[in-house]
């Protein structure tokens, strides 16, 4: 990357929030409040979701101020571990990783954007929207920073435009924000777990910087800015934002509904509201398929840089943009898109994914154990407990996973079976695992 613009602290934190907030927000609560009645579990739920991830942000932080290059999982996994385990993430990445994600985004893009517009089939939407955002990232990285900052400003003043005028209309009398003797033991029930999983899924893309490190200004110091910061401003948003809909309409309007941002803007905005939610959460999904498109071309050049037969990933434009990588990623997108094939492959992409991150997070202990950090670089707060914390955590989260979709969770393992394979075939040629840049 030497000789390419690097992305300003602003940018990469426009990245990290854009990656995480998306459908999820304004979608699982519903859910959560047909499962479990009591307000106080609910926010505690986003509350500790927040926490997990915001564990997670601080030892990626760690990972990425120490390696500073691109590639996220791909680099951490290859350097800590071995080779493979990070080829298997990022042959996960570069297939359908951010393919598959995206096109769902593109999907509910076009859904929501649909009460904006609703003379234009949803379909056209999603297709016009998607398109637009990968030619413009086909530009140069500095187009691709201007875009990424407008549209996450657009995104956090419309979102809390939206809490300042939620605030108004929630009924503070049915905030039930102390705990109940009977409620304690929700906390360990199996509907905890689903509505658990729930919010990690809306949390997921707090680790978004770090498949950028290598283009951050000053990674050292950025990159835990970065991710700390967008983690937390989340974090913030989304218990706000969901003691707007607990509070503002009474429970059973939402309760298994997933359009709850809808229902809750028609109340508090009238009849123009579901226009109004349906104008917000697409401006999220749209800067969200905007950072996925920037992330996961980053991670196939990573990898055509070290491997011979992947060589044609790692062309990148005079601008440094790693075309040949979003090409592809737009292409298999677009075929997902159309095809509506790619529901049951969002949950195994996010098990797999989870696993992912899993190793790495307790790489970080590993990789102290094996190399001391050195000063100057940041060091992980709360070591060793926040990634004891997060492994935990998550573990059981998958494999609460696993027991509701073993057919799902067992595909995203046999993709790594066949990632196995196209490892050992492309290895050839390859020599020691080079540090690059």
């Amino acid at each position: 990357m030497i000789g390419f613009k690097k992305i300003s602290p602003l940018t990469a934190f426009s990245i990290v929030v854009a990656n995480m907030i998306g459908t999820g927000v304004f979608t699982t609560v519903g859910f959560q409040i047909k499962e479990i009645s009591s307000a106080f579990v609910i926010l505690c739920i986003w509350i500790m979701g927040g926490i997990i991830a915001l564990s997670g942000a601080l030892c990626y932080a760690e990972l990425g101020a120490r390696f500073k290059r691109s590639g996220g999982e791909y680099i951490f996994l290859s350097k800590i571990y071995h080779p493979l385990l990070g080829f298997l993430a990022g042959w996960l990445s570069v297939t359908i990783g951010f393919a598959a994600p995206s096109a769902a985004t593109a999907m509910a893009l076009g859904k929501y954007f649909s009460y904006v517009f609703p003379t234009i089939p949803p379909l056209w939407i999603s297709l016009f929207l998607s398109a637009f955002v990968y030619v413009f990232h086909l530009r140069s990285v500095s187009w691709e920073s201007i875009f990424q900052n407008i549209f996450i400003v657009i995104e956090i003043g419309l979102i809390f435009f939206f809490i300042f005028n939620g605030i108004g209309h929630m009924d503070l009398r049915a905030a039930d924000l102390l705990p109940k003797p009977a409620e304690l033991s929700v906390f360990f029930s199996p509907p905890f777990a689903l509505c658990f999983i729930y919010t990690m899924y809306s949390y997921s893309g707090w680790n978004a910087a770090a498949y950028i490190a290598g283009e951050i200004e000053n990674p050292k110091k950025n990159i835990p800015l970065s991710l700390i910061l967008g983690t937390t401003v989340v974090m913030i948003i989304y218990t706000l934002l969901n003691g707007i809909f607990v509070f503002s309409v009474p429970r059973e309007q939402i309760s298994g509904q997933i359009e709850v941002g809808a229902i809750v803007a028609k109340q508090i905005f009238g009849d123009w509201g579901s226009r109004f939610a349906g104008f917000l959460i697409g401006i999220c999904l749209l800067s969200s398929l905007s950072a996925m498109a920037w992330i996961g071309p980053r991670v196939a050049a990573a990898i055509g840089e070290d491997y011979p037969v992947f060589r044609i990933l790692s062309k990148r434009s005079s601008d440094g943009v790693p075309y040949v990588g979003l090409m592809l990623q737009g292409l298999i997108m677009f075929c997902l898109l159309l095809s509506s094939s790619f529901a049951r492959i969002i949950t195994y992409v996010e098990f797999s994914l989870g696993l992912s991150t899993v190793l790495t997070v307790l790489g970080v202990i590993v990789l102290r154990v094996k190399e001391p950090l050195a000063k100057g670089f940041y060091s992980t707060w709360g070591y060793p407990f926040t990634p004891l914390l997060y492994v935990i955590v998550e573990s059981i989260v998958l494999l609460q996973v696993f027991r509701q979709r073993p057919i799902e969770s067992l595909l995203g393992l046999s993709t790594f079976g066949v990632g196995v394979v196209v490892y050992f075939f492309s290895k050839r040629g390859v020599g020691s695992f080079n540090d690059k840049r």
